[in-house]
């Protein structure tokens, strides 16, 4: 019997989300960079991470297991890459849900070759079986592997080669400690800054072959939401606008009109994260107001708000959270138009223009 699908699954993919969409897969791989050198943006985590290969490869040895943590649509799946590549060895690429069984996991570690790494996207999300199955080859280089039921059951250990383990989740919290505590470095990215998008925005362009002045990247790079994911799919949304209304050179005016008819404003907000704001200062008198009342009254997923829309909102200054709950702040009147109690905000159109 099938499994239902969430309510979610039938709703339009969001343009803004950090996550990756349908026709991101392809555009990923042609614009991900391929060194360290070429990664644009969290200075430190490259600088620890390249003293690490440095030392890794003068020893021989593998690197050590490293756990990377942050919103989506940040380069953690990129970074997995680049220490592949830069320790010269194969990547093998899975995910938490992927990995069902202990089965799946024993198949994955033998077929590794000695100092290749290993990829777990949404590490938190592995089964407490697996994960527990997965502690002595981390620690030990070995897997245990029971065979039989009852009183003929035996344990079999089974020798694998040294690997390095590259895992990444966007819920750090949801981490068990033990599996924590098996990583030698932990690492969080943060949010890019505009300078740095535009540069990714520049050199995405570049690769793609279209034309694009700084104050189009700049356009493009503001609305972004500090994520890389974000700013490569918006660069290719106004690179087909700007082939079919222009010349197929992305300026900062072909930037804002493109932009503009998909509902993203000068900070990156979209009509879901005014639905939110709305919800919050219209319905609840500006808050504080419990993260399921406001999923509620916008019919989304309190999950889903609290880790796709929340943090940006949060991160801007709009929202606060409360020991009562969630608040709009005086940024958000302003934004959208409004003083505290004094009428109802303008049409969200206008919000555009």
């Amino acid at each position: 019997m099938p499994k239902p699908r969430p309510e979610s699954a039938d709703k339009p993919e969001r343009v803004l989300a950090g996550d990756p969409q349908e026709g991101d897969l392809q555009a990923d791989t042609s614009l991900r960079p391929r060194r360290l050198a070429d990664y644009i943006n969290q200075e430190k985590v490259k600088d620890n991470i390249s003293i690490s290969i440095a030392a890794a490869r003068q020893r021989g040895e593998p690197l050590d297991h490293i756990l990377l943590y942050g919103p989506p649509g940040l380069g953690k799946t990129t970074l997995a890459y680049i220490i592949a590549a830069e320790m010269q060895v194969s990547v093998r690429v899975t995910s938490g849900p992927a990995v069902e069984r202990i089965g799946d996991l024993a198949a994955i570690l033998t077929g590794l070759h000695e100092g290749d790494v290993l990829f777990i996207d949404e590490i938190h999300r592995l089964s407490r079986v697996v994960e527990e199955f997965l502690y002595p080859a981390l620690e030990d280089g070995v897997i245990d592997w029971v065979t039989g039921k009852g009183p003929g059951a035996r344990s079999i250990r089974l020798a694998i080669k040294p690997f390095t383990l590259v895992g990444a989740t966007t819920r750090y919290a949801m981490m068990s400690p033990p599996l924590r505590d098996r990583f030698g470095a932990v690492y969080r990215l943060d949010f890019h800054d505009a300078a740095a998008l535009t540069t990714i925005v520049r050199r995405s362009a570049a690769i793609l072959g279209v034309p694009v002045d700084d104050a189009g990247a700049a356009a493009i790079a503001n609305r972004a939401r500090g994520t890389p994911r974000v700013a490569n799919r918006l660069l290719r949304r106004v690179r087909d606008y700007a082939q079919v209304k222009g010349d197929g050179a992305i300026t900062e005016a072909i930037a804002i009109e493109a932009l503009a008819r998909l509902e993203i404003d000068h900070l990156g907000l979209d009509s879901v994260d005014y639905r939110v704001l709305r919800a919050i200062i219209e319905k609840f008198d500006g808050g504080p107001v419990g993260l399921d009342t406001i999923a509620a009254s916008i019919s989304e997923e309190a999950d889903t708000i609290m880790d796709v829309y929340e943090p940006y909102l949060m991160q801007m200054g709009f929202i606060q959270r409360t020991p009562r709950g969630r608040q709009a702040t005086r940024r958000a009147y302003e934004h959208l138009g409004i003083e505290p109690n004094r009428g109802a905000p303008p049409a969200q159109s206008a919000l555009f223009e």
